[in-house]
């Protein structure tokens, strides 16, 4: 029998595989795109990361959800110092999500408020996310635009708190196998964590209509 954690990431590789393909993230790391629709994007994770991790304090004695929240994967403030370095002082006046980020970010919502390990299937899409590719996006950004290595502009990448992330990521799987859930549970999970890669992708696909390359 497999570990829970195999489980989870082979069921997700090819939705994983789709979101990281896609036209607009292609576009993005191959320097194609103009530093707004980098700043784009991050408006997006904020509305989604603040679903996530406004819903955590309601879950940390959770037996399911609670051993995952961990405070140094917070990233709502990192990703606020980006944004104002991006968009300015003023940068929440008039920001607004894309009908995909609002879905994506309800979902979370929902989950955080009724099912802790459907909560858990998005966080263990986004965090442990953020720990591995995301590393690739905060170098090309700081290549692309110029900014600061690990500096404003691309903190939302910058795990300050976890000194190694390769342990960091084994003890997160370790949590993943070791959860409270039966097999049901487990397969509703995996089908959640599915559903948050294609709530991704929709994001990134209504990204990619609002910046479309010049032919």
């Amino acid at each position: 029998m497999d570990a829970f954690s195999t489980v989870i990431r082979v069921a997700s590789h090819q939705q994983h595989t789709e979101a990281e393909t896609s036209p607009f993230m292609a576009h993005l790391l191959g320097g194609r795109l103009g530093v707004d629709a980098y700043a784009r994007y991050t408006e997006q994770l904020w509305f989604v990361y603040r679903a996530l991790e406004d819903a955590a304090a309601g879950l940390r004695g959770d037996p399911v959800a609670g051993p995952f929240i961990r405070p140094e994967l917070m990233r709502v403030a990192e990703l606020e110092r980006d944004l104002a370095h991006l968009r300015g002082p003023g940068w929440r006046e008039g920001l607004e999500p894309l009908p995909a980020t609002a879905a994506y970010a309800d979902r979370v919502a929902e989950c955080g408020r009724s099912w802790p390990g459907g909560y858990v299937a998005h966080h263990y899409t986004r965090y442990l996310g953020d720990l591995s590719g995301g590393q690739i996006i905060r170098d090309k950004a700081e290549r692309t635009w110029g900014f600061a290595r690990k500096g404003d502009g691309v903190r939302f990448y910058v795990f300050e708190a976890i000194a190694n992330p390769a342990a960091f990521k084994r003890s997160y799987r370790e949590l993943l196998d070791s959860i409270a859930a039966d097999d049901l549970e487990k397969q509703r999970i995996v089908d959640e964590c599915r559903r948050a890669f294609d709530h991704n992708g929709a994001v990134f696909r209504e990204l990619d209509g609002q910046f479309p390359l010049s032919a």
